[in-house]
This record gives C-alpha cells, structure tokens and sequence, in this order.
C-alpha cells in the first residue's frame, strides 16, 4: 500500500496564493505518478495537475495552466504551488498517485489512481 498526506490547503482572497504539499510513505516504488486533484461545491473531482518523476514530466489541466506548479521536493513528496487563486479554485484538493501509462490522457481520469490522500480544503474568498 501507499499512503499519501496531504498539507497546506488554508483560505486567502483572491490573488493570493498557497503551497500545498504530499507526503507519501508505503510501497512508493509501485506508482511512476503523483498529482492533484479537486473537487469544488457542487462539481465532479477534477484532474489539476500530475508530475512523472521519472520522466520529469508535467501535466496540468487548462484552468491552472500558467498559475499553478507541480514539484517533485524529494522522493517522498510533491508540491502544488497555486498563484493567482482565484474564487473557482475552491475546492477539496486530494493528493493521488498511481501506476499510469504516459501521454494516453489517463492522468485525467481519478480511476487510473490507486491511492489517494484524505484531502485538504482551500478556500478563495473575492
């Protein structure tokens, strides 16, 4: 099993930015990808962002492009720097990390991860 922890979520307004980080533990060796996702009042869990540390590579979905980043700290964790937070950016974030296929698209759908974190609230107010 992996376990994932999430960190950092909190409330800013609107403009303002926060860090939030993942914490995994477990067989980390069986997942080649970690990401984010979220999931606002009233919405569908949606991908936001994923990092293959193996490949350097990533990935984010069109609403953070520009204002979000996604890290790789060390082996064990991964970072979501959010700037620019903006109201619709609301949302229970969940750290989540799997064994995916790259560039497929997979990275966007939640059942291609296997583990997931308990989440963590971030609320923008305008």
């Amino acid at each position: 099993q992996v376990q994932l922890v999430e960190s950092g979520g909190g409330s800013v307004q609107t403009g303002g930015s926060l860090r939030l980080s993942c914490a995994a533990s477990g067989y980390i060796y069986r997942v080649n990808c970690m990401g984010w996702f979220r999931q606002g009042p009233g919405k569908e869990r949606e991908a936001v962002a994923v990092i293959y540390p193996g490949l350097r590579s990533t990935v984010y979905a069109d609403s953070v492009k520009g204002r979000f980043t996604i890290s790789q700290d060390n082996d064990k964790t991964v970072s979501l720097q959010m700037n620019g937070l903006q109201p619709e950016d609301t949302a229970f974030y969940y750290c989540a990390a799997g064994s995916l296929w790259y560039g497929d698209g997979s990275w966007h759908s939640e059942k291609a991860f296997a583990y997931w974190g308990q989440g963590t609230q971030v609320t923008v107010s305008s």
